[in-house]
């Protein structure tokens, strides 16, 4: 392993811009994989924190990203949440290189939001409404904009400064957005939750028919961003039914409280493949929590070509 290659996060950014990464996802399940078969993402106490093991098999590429979380880091100047990427060919589990695990993250989650929102929001929808104001909102509304005209952006948090921090830097990459409010959801076509919210962010029943709400703030089973109500009367969509069952709390508290059935629960293969449409008749819900198989994706368009 002596002299295997790092691509640090500016490079990975170089390499892949939201419209690759999101190509690279949808590319992996059109090709065929099921997202059932990708090993379940595994957690170890470790030190102050614990560690993230996130491994997966694409074609001729194995890959595993390892991810440390430890919540006093921020108090010391350091990142609460690092990662890297291992990156290994399938014949014979070479590690070909190592990528910074927080850029992969950074790029899959709004792309696979993406290749999600691509299917199951109206094709004239333009009034995106996100919820949050941290990095991944930010990349969420960059993400949305490469797959929609978006005409109306608005950001909703709960801390003002944050907020317009979070506008000023999608000016500056040439999107105009404005702070919002929870009664924006009603007139949205494009509902993006990004935040770490353990409690529903608004009230379901704004959402109108035919809306697309996308949530991705956890993957944790007593956290939800949205209400049961919502759940209950959508079209709800996860990257894996199993997955969702073990880490969504959006659904796994929605089918507790009996507004949702698990057999009502449709995966993002079968959606991209064209074997289910996008509902006008009622909200469609994509829940996302993040597997392994879309670092991997991401991670192969960085990947030595010799």
């Amino acid at each position: 392993m002596n002299g295997l290659p790092f691509v640090d996060g500016d490079e990975v950014r170089r390499r892949i811009d939201p419209d690759r990464a999101r190509t690279l996802i949808e590319g992996a399940l059109k090709a065929g994989f099921d997202p059932a078969d990708d090993p379940a993402r595994a957690h170890a106490d470790a030190g102050a924190g614990h560690l993230l093991l996130m491994p997966s098999t694409l074609g001729d590429w194995v890959g595993v990203k390892v991810a440390s979380v430890a919540p006093d880091n921020p108090a010391l100047g350091l990142p609460r949440i690092q990662a890297v990427y291992v990156l290994m060919d399938a014949k014979t589990l070479t590690p070909r290189t190592l990528v910074d695990g927080v850029s992969l993250t950074s790029l899959r989650t709004p792309a696979t939001s993406a290749v999600a929102a691509d299917h199951l929001a109206g094709p004239d929808a333009s009034r995106l409404v996100v919820f949050g104001s941290g990095p991944q909102a930010v990349e969420h509304v960059v993400a949305m904009a490469r797959i929609r005209g978006l005409g109306d952006v608005r950001m909703v948090g709960r801390t003002p400064h944050k907020v317009e921090a979070a506008l000023a830097g999608l000016a500056e990459r040439g999107i105009t957005a404005e702070a919002g409010t929870t009664a924006d959801v009603a007139d949205a076509d494009i509902v993006v939750c990004a935040t770490s919210s353990a409690e529903p962010l608004f009230d379901g029943s704004l959402v109108r028919d035919g809306a697309c709400v996308i949530a991705m703030g956890s993957h944790e089973i007593d956290r939800r961003e949205l209400d049961s109500a919502l759940m209950g009367r959508a079209q709800v969509v996860v990257e894996e039914r199993g997955s969702a069952l073990r880490e969504c709390g959006d659904v796994v508290l929605a089918v507790e409280e009996g507004a949702l059935s698990a057999d009502d629960l449709v995966g993002l293969a079968p959606l991209v493949r064209g074997e289910v449409a996008r509902r006008t008749d009622r909200p469609n819900v994509f829940k996302g929590s993040g597997m392994s198989w879309q670092d991997l994706a991401v991670a192969v368009g960085v990947a030595p070509t010799d």
